[in-house]
């Protein structure tokens, strides 16, 4: 089954079972500035595909965050990170064997609408917004190399929509949050012969376990 369809399937779940706990008491959001990280688990998909995840690339995400509270128990929660994506193809053939990942690494801007479900546990969701400051390629395997790809032949932004469940222990919260991307990550261009094409023809999908610590 999908990364992405995995997750969904445990939010909702999730979701089910949380909202029938609103009336618990003290589950107030408190204006909260942090910081936080965590592990990355990306992948690309192309139009109408699933996410292969044979094609996971792992990596990381660090950066701030902070909580403004609008009502009781709902807030707006945007963050400044650096996250790493991209994806990782294995190859195996008569002539040659290994891996080939694709890197690629941003400064993204989620903005989310949290809410506490209980006093522990909040969901979030919203959109994200992201500036690509340098990706590369490398190879391992039958032939190795390591190659800085030019920025101008990939599109320097990214957005797409994001949602996750935490789980809070002040000062320290864990969580997971899917980010799904909506903008092809590659570039179009004329083939000269009055047609046009993407290379790659491909979107983000992103998967992140997170731990953030409250500085307030």
């Amino acid at each position: 089954m999908k990364m992405q369809t995995n997750f969904l399937c445990a939010l909702t779940l999730f979701l089910t079972a949380s909202f029938g706990m609103l009336h618990a008491q003290d589950n107030n959001v408190n204006t909260e500035f942090g910081v936080k990280g965590g592990f990355n688990m990306s992948n690309l998909y192309g139009s109408g595909d699933d996410v292969d995840d044979n094609n996971v690339l792992y990596g990381f995400n660090a950066g701030v965050y902070a909580t403004l509270p609008i009502s009781d128990i709902v807030a707006i929660q945007p963050e400044i990170l650096f996250t790493t994506k991209g994806a990782e193809f294995e190859y195996n053939n008569a002539l040659a064997s290994g891996s080939t990942k694709f890197k690629l690494n941003y400064i993204e801007v989620p903005l989310l609408v949290r809410v506490n479900v209980t006093k522990n546990f909040n969901i979030h969701a919203g959109g994200y917004a992201s500036y690509l400051v340098s990706s590369k390629i490398t190879g391992e395997g039958s032939v190795d190399f390591d190659q800085e790809i030019d920025r101008d032949d990939l599109a320097k932004f990214d957005a797409g929509i994001a949602a996750g469940v935490g789980v809070d222990f002040d000062p320290i919260s864990i969580g997971v949050r899917y980010n799904y991307g909506l903008t092809t990550v590659g570039k179009e261009r004329n083939d000269g012969f009055g047609g046009t094409y993407t290379i790659p023809d491909a979107k983000n999908s992103n998967l992140t376990l997170y731990l953030s610590y409250k500085l307030n």
